[in-house]
């Protein structure tokens, strides 16, 4: 087993399928605004709000991962949802809001500076989120209307698409200038509990030719990339690795999604997540019995156990913090 890692090197090591001296203990999505109220009043600091994600982990214990989620609607990178669903119904919809999108992000941008310094001493790991080329044109018209114009407006997608990926190269170009995140995820959730919400036809024609340069800027930069897609991910899986994506999450338990048989049928996905988030209010039994079953994926490599969506409010912080104990007891386990 490897003497102590610092964080960066131990999620890269991780990632690669390598030796390692513990798996990371990164809560991804970390939890419900009305979970944070609750806790509130069990304990939790009050001056620890919802929104200071980084600070919350940083009291409960977890491994210090920072993230920059870059809004394609206001210019803030919290990793809270700014939705405009349904105001786009036309081109001429889309060119008359168009001045009001693509926010400047300057100022985040040099806000990396401090965690580029922390990531180098291995200190802290930054990751960054893009919105994808399902997400945001779904965001812009809902997915009715997005349905329909694959069809009907394919001009109209394929202009949002083309505007997102400059505007996410633009980004990439920018960061790499103050601070090249470890990795990169992209917000898609373009799998739901039957599998994908598209076809296949649909994928290769509308999706996939804006991920092929925004991926190949991602490789020169040496980051992985992981797609955030909700839902039974299993049949997007080799779609996501024709493109060259590295890794899925979340894998959502109770969408049917078994990523035991996702590692055996795809031995170099990268996977996070996985553990039901629905046993934690059961208590410790029911949450020992979910990390057993995630054993063989900490043992294979390339997994980071973590709980499968946000923490939901019926979870204590008793019970969270009978999560975390749990979670530092499994993550010693290393692979063999």
């Amino acid at each position: 087993m490897p003497e102590s890692m610092n964080h960066v090197q131990r999620f890269r090591a991780v990632m690669n399928f390598q030796p390692v001296d513990r798996l990371p203990r990164w809560e991804w999505a970390m939890w419900w605004d009305q979970t944070i109220a609750r806790w509130h009043d069990e304990g939790l600091p009050a001056q620890l709000k919802y929104d200071d994600v980084f600070g919350i982990a940083e009291y409960l214990g977890l491994d210090p991962y920072m993230q920059f989620w870059f809004s394609t609607t206001q210019a803030t990178i919290e990793a809270t949802q700014h939705h405009t669903e349904g105001i786009v119904s036309s081109m001429d919809d889309y060119r008359r809001i168009k001045s009001r999108l693509y926010p400047d992000h300057s100022r985040a941008i040099e806000s990396m500076s401090v965690w580029a310094k922390r990531q180098a001493r291995g200190q802290a790991v930054v990751w960054a989120t893009l919105e994808g080329f399902f997400w945001y044109p779904r965001t812009l018209m809902d997915i009715e209307k997005l349905s329909y114009a694959y069809y009907d407006q394919p001009d109209l997608v394929h202009a949002i698409n083309h505007d997102l990926l400059d505007f996410n190269l633009r980004l990439i170009r920018r960061m790499a200038q103050i601070c090249v995140p470890t990795f990169m995820t992209f917000a898609e959730d373009m799998s739901y509990n039957h599998g994908p919400m598209i076809s296949r036809q649909v994928f290769d024609e509308f999706i996939a030719p804006y991920y092929r340069p925004l991926l190949e800027a991602t490789r020169e930069l040496n980051m992985l990339t992981i797609m955030d897609t909700d839902g039974d991910v299993t049949a997007l899986v080799p779609w996501l690795q024709s493109l060259g994506i590295d890794g899925v999450l979340p894998l959502e338990r109770q969408a049917g999604v078994d990523a035991n048989t996702l590692g055996r049928q795809f031995p170099t996905l990268r996977m996070v997540g996985h553990f039901n988030k629905l046993v934690m209010s059961e208590g410790e039994k029911a949450m020992r019995t979910e990390f057993e079953r995630l054993i063989p994926l900490m043992k294979r490599g390339g997994f980071i156990p973590s709980v499968d969506h946000q923490t939901p409010p019926g979870v204590s912080l008793q019970q969270y913090q009978t999560f975390l104990r749990l979670l530092t007891e499994y993550t010693q386990i290393h692979r063999q």
